[in-house]
């Protein structure tokens, strides 16, 4: 069976739920059945149609704390664009290099706001020094990043049904 999408009161999408916990929340009357599939689910005494999309009766508050995402090297990557910071120009991950914009006999941390993604040749050139000693110009300041390229939200799914869509805000328009 197919899982179910369920809104909050104001309609906006907040989580794909099973289609066991949809029936749940219909028996206890928390939602409102907004759309069916097809299918239907057989007891002894009774037929269900088994709900596509839901919207829940009471507003839920969500408190929506920014992902934390784990510093990495391929995270760096990610961050910077496989871009050298330096030069700008785009590499290879087996062609980048991280920085560390203070050097670390500088008492350079290993931190998002230290470590940026640096060409080999760049990377050589700066050596021990700050990116002012050496003549170099950063393109941009490193910073922890609030997202990261292919994360996905819990809602971007592929192969939704289509009957979601409208739900969603993709589809025909």
């Amino acid at each position: 069976m197919q899982p179910s999408l369920l809104l909050n009161a104001g309609f906006e999408p907040l989580r794909i739920i099973t289609w066991q916990r949809a029936f749940i929340l219909v028996y206890q009357e928390k939602v409102e059945v907004l759309e069916k599939y097809e299918n239907i689910v057989h007891t002894v005494t009774r037929n269900f149609e088994v709900p596509a999309v839901l919207r829940l009766r009471q507003w839920v508050n969500l408190k929506r704390r920014p992902p934390i995402i784990r510093f990495s090297r391929a995270n760096v990557y990610a961050r910077d664009e496989h871009r050298c910071q330096y030069c700008y120009k785009m590499f290879a991950d087996r062609e980048l290099t991280l920085d560390h914009v203070v050097p670390v006999v500088r008492g350079g941390k290993k931190t998002w706001e230290n470590i940026v993604a640096a060409c080999r040749i760049c990377n050589q050139k700066k050596g021990d020094a700050t990116p002012d000693e050496a003549g170099m110009q950063l393109w941009q300041f490193p910073r922890a990043p609030r997202w990261l390229p292919g994360h996905v939200g819990p809602l971007q799914i592929k192969g939704h049904p289509p009957i979601w869509e409208p739900y969603l805000g993709i589809g025909s328009k």
